[in-house]
């Protein structure tokens, strides 16, 4: 196939698309699905690249609004996507200051305490 390399073309064997006419039947942006809910990491140049095959043109020949279309879809689709396994989502990330000197825990090592005594 046009602009399919080798290592997108076993991609998109091991989901069972081995011809044009698979992934014209199913479209451009689900045959990149497919390929991603597989667990592979296909970046945007596979997307174009199977619009290429389609349309019969180098993947860099795909006028730039239809790329914005095929983006717009693929993040749809991904944002449709369940959370990986294994890995919580990601929470936003917090920095909690405290101050030390007037926290009561501060005190138990204030100078003005007796130390603890050696245990034997």
């Amino acid at each position: 196939m046009r602009n399919i390399g080798p290592k997108s073309a076993a991609w998109l064997r091991q989901v069972g698309l081995r011809s044009l006419e698979d992934i014209t039947a199913i479209g451009t942006v689900e045959a990149f699905m497919k390929v991603r809910r597989a667990g592979f990491k296909p970046s945007l140049n596979l997307l174009y690249s199977l619009e290429g095959a389609l349309q019969d043109c180098h993947w860099q020949e795909i006028p730039e609004a239809r790329r914005s279309e095929l983006v717009q879809a693929a993040d749809a689709a991904i944002a449709l996507l369940p959370p990986p396994r294994g890995r919580p989502a990601a929470a936003p990330v917090t920095t909690t200051h405290h101050e030390v000197a007037d926290s009561p825990a501060f005190a138990l090592f204030d100078d003005e305490r007796d130390p603890p005594a050696p245990v034997d």
